[in-house]
């Protein structure tokens, strides 16, 4: 098909960039779920190919008819290497100026594995985290938050109270968003996903291993009887830690327990505002 087939010289309708007369503006609209490659940066600095799912939003004035969804796909495909801290806000301005917007938002969702070495054997395995890098830009300044969710092993300490022998242990989930400071050139603090992995696995009553061998598993046992929590004591114990960063800003940290002898789960959650 050549290009007189399928092009015209009459240019299109731009419906979206219409006139709308019912006054409401629409806080965002944009596209979401678009599972699409990227390029993440690890501890050391070295850039891991992950399958993310990608969510683009902006806000569009009461007057505009719609947005242009095509233009949110060019810019993601202008940034499609490294997507982190340092990256975001080009792709919040260049979401602005391609879409003509006060505000845009953007949220990286992908899963990231830490290696974990087994804590008798030393054996080595991969344990898969999610994590969530979410951007803003609302014309006044740039937001970025990073949410880690990590899986570890927590141990009931009233089960292990009133129990003969033994006591009731389950996987639990800690998920950690942080908000870093600005340094004085106002970029932000370098907040490593690892980081909020070791927080989350420091406040529960055991790690989370992908391998174990008898010695490894004798031993992770004994350490989560050691080190019993509740999930109040896991947001807790995380929120201390936290408190004390200089890098964080402001966080919130949820704990999910997956409960071994209940037909529900338990949460909490501490907030910190900046």
């Amino acid at each position: 098909m050549n290009k007189e087939a399928t092009m015209s010289d009459k240019p299109l309708p731009d419906i979206q960039a219409g006139l709308d007369d019912r006054g409401i503006a629409i806080d965002r609209v944009g596209v979401s779920d678009l599972e699409y490659p990227i390029h993440v940066m690890d501890r050391d600095g070295n850039p891991i190919p992950v399958s993310a799912k990608v969510s683009m939003s902006v806000h569009l004035p009461h007057h505009f008819k719609g947005t242009h969804m095509s233009r949110f796909l060019e810019v993601l495909a202008k940034h499609e290497g490294e997507v982190t801290m340092r990256t975001l806000p080009d792709i919040l301005h260049d979401l602005k100026d391609r879409l003509d917007a006060q505000s845009t938002q953007i949220e990286v969702g992908f899963n990231y594995f830490v290696t974990r070495e087994a804590p008798v054997t030393g054996m080595p395995a991969k344990v898969r985290c999610h994590c969530t890098f979410i951007g803003e830009s609302n014309g006044a300044e740039d937001e970025f938050t990073l949410r880690v969710e990590t899986p570890v092993t927590t141990l009931c300490p009233c089960s292990k109270e009133i129990s003969e022998y033994g006591a009731h242990n389950q996987r639990g989930y800690v998920t950690i968003d942080v908000k870093p400071v600005k340094d004085d050139k106002g970029s932000w603090e370098m907040v490593l996903i690892e980081d909020l992995v070791e927080v989350a696995e420091r406040s529960g009553s055991a790690p989370i291993y992908s391998l174990l061998k008898r010695e490894d598993e004798k031993h992770v046992t004994e350490q989560a009887y050691d080190n019993p929590v509740f999930v109040e004591d896991v947001v807790r114990n995380a929120a201390i830690i936290l408190r004390e960063d200089s890098r964080v800003a402001s966080f919130s940290v949820k704990a999910v327990n997956h409960e071994s002898i209940h037909d529900h789960n338990a949460f909490a959650v501490v907030i910190q505002e900046g």
